[in-house]
């Protein structure tokens, strides 16, 4: 008889027991406790249970929860020895006041209803109540994304009263800061979760009155390896790729041209791709500064290939006319035929100086004579060196092998330059 008392199970009563105790259908549950008199107030705290997603096209989270309200009811107080709560799951949720709390800015959210609905009510026997119930919410996250991808996030999940003002209901965090539980393993693939805390305050709402809001905060932190790795590099490698081309020939034009177009088209693919997993805002993020600033550089190195072959062509131009105006034809025997270039000294060039047209070509020999063309590309006349001093600059800008010769140092430099302020700034 003794173990037949311990272990004696209430369900076997006569139906009806666990309502006459709770005395459920003798209050009106339409009203809210201590109707007329002051505000009823409704503990909270929440166990977030994961965080799913971080999306930055939709600007939104979302997140599972266990969501949890304490309250007094004396309307369901009942006597009891051991001081035992008695536990219910949802079907008598729909027979009593529950607190309306709803999430503000939400997009969408349901309770898990796998394999049953996933409430839980709890009475103890001096009216307290606990209500839980497990919730995915999809909210609302205004973000700036002026630093990204090296940006931090702050999101909050808002927490209200959808009919009573704080003259009726007062939320609260139950337990100030410790209200808010987060499981250990909580993790994103993008995210480093610094921090969550709770605040609360009033909102005001013109047609209503004041409610009580409360806030759970969570700050994100990205991860920028992956950005580097997908980002970073390839822009980076793609800048310097456009650098060989100032070590190419630049009689090689197929191969210095195609290796621009190259660089400049993989840049803007790179640059379409970040774009298209990102919310067109109206402003400059931090990679668009970077990912332009490396495309002005490649489509810069093709300028400075066009500059070059737009000066040699000029060069090339201007030296096949000096040619020509310092060229001459004069008839020698094929056995005394001479080329003089930059390379003979003044006495080889003047030891022609003493022959005459017929001394150098008989006449019976004039049908074997030759035409020899002077090249005097280093002029030894000291007039034309004096000129060319006061041109250094024209010099400098026609000598095509100058303008690369400078471009190897002054591109690598600057943006080394740059990737040292745009570090410094944003990371």
């Amino acid at each position: 008889s003794h173990i037949f008392k311990k272990n004696h199970d209430l369900t076997k009563a006569w139906k009806g027991k666990t309502e006459q105790l709770l005395r459920v259908d003798e209050h009106d549950f339409t009203m809210r406790p201590a109707f007329g008199g002051p505000a009823i107030p409704v503990g909270v705290d929440v166990q977030v249970e994961s965080l799913d997603s971080i999306s930055e096209v939709d600007m939104d989270f979302t997140m599972t929860l266990y969501l949890r309200h304490y309250w007094k009811d004396e309307r369901l107080s009942f006597p009891s020895t051991n001081n035992k709560s008695m536990t219910f799951d949802g079907r008598l949720v729909k027979k009593i006041w529950v607190p309306d709390v709803f999430f503000v800015h939400s997009k969408r959210s349901f309770i898990h209803d796998t394999t049953t609905d996933n409430i839980m009510l709890r009475v103890f026997p001096d009216g307290h109540v606990l209500y839980s119930m497990r919730v995915t919410v999809t909210a609302m996250c205004n973000m700036d994304f002026s630093r990204f991808p090296l940006d931090s996030q702050t999101c909050s999940l808002e927490l209200e009263s959808y009919a009573y003002t704080d003259e009726d209901l007062m939320l609260y965090w139950k337990n100030g800061n410790e209200s808010l539980k987060t499981d250990e393993k909580i993790s994103l693939s993008q995210f480093l979760i610094q921090k969550f805390h709770t605040t609360s305050r009033l909102a005001f709402y013109s047609s209503t009155g004041w409610y009580n809001r409360l806030y759970i905060n969570f700050t994100l932190r990205r991860h920028i390896f992956f950005f580097l790795l997908q980002t970073y590099f390839p822009a980076t490698l793609m800048v310097m790729l456009s650098w060989v081309s100032f070590w190419i020939d630049r009689r090689a034009v197929p191969a210095r041209v195609s290796l621009g177009i190259t660089t400049v088209l993989t840049m803007s693919t790179i640059i379409t791709g970040v774009n298209a997993s990102m919310p067109r805002v109206s402003y400059i993020k931090a990679v668009d500064i970077y990912l332009w600033v490396s495309f002005v550089f490649v489509f810069l190195s093709v300028l400075e290939y066009a500059a070059v072959n737009y000066l040699t062509t000029v060069q090339e131009r201007k030296e096949r006319k000096l040619r020509e105006r310092f060229s001459c034809s004069c008839g020698i025997p094929h056995s005394k035929t001479m080329m003089l270039d930059g390379n003979y000294s003044e006495s080889d060039a003047n030891s022609l100086a003493g022959y005459t047209r017929n001394q150098m070509v008989p006449e019976e020999e004039k049908q074997e004579k030759m035409v020899v063309h002077l090249a005097m590309s280093n002029e030894s006349n000291s007039s034309r060196k004096r000129g060319l001093k006061g041109h250094v600059g024209l010099r400098i800008i026609q000598n095509t092998h100058a303008i690369d010769k400078y471009s190897r140092l002054i591109f690598p430099g600057t943006y080394i330059f740059f990737n040292l302020i745009y570090w410094s700034v944003f990371s």
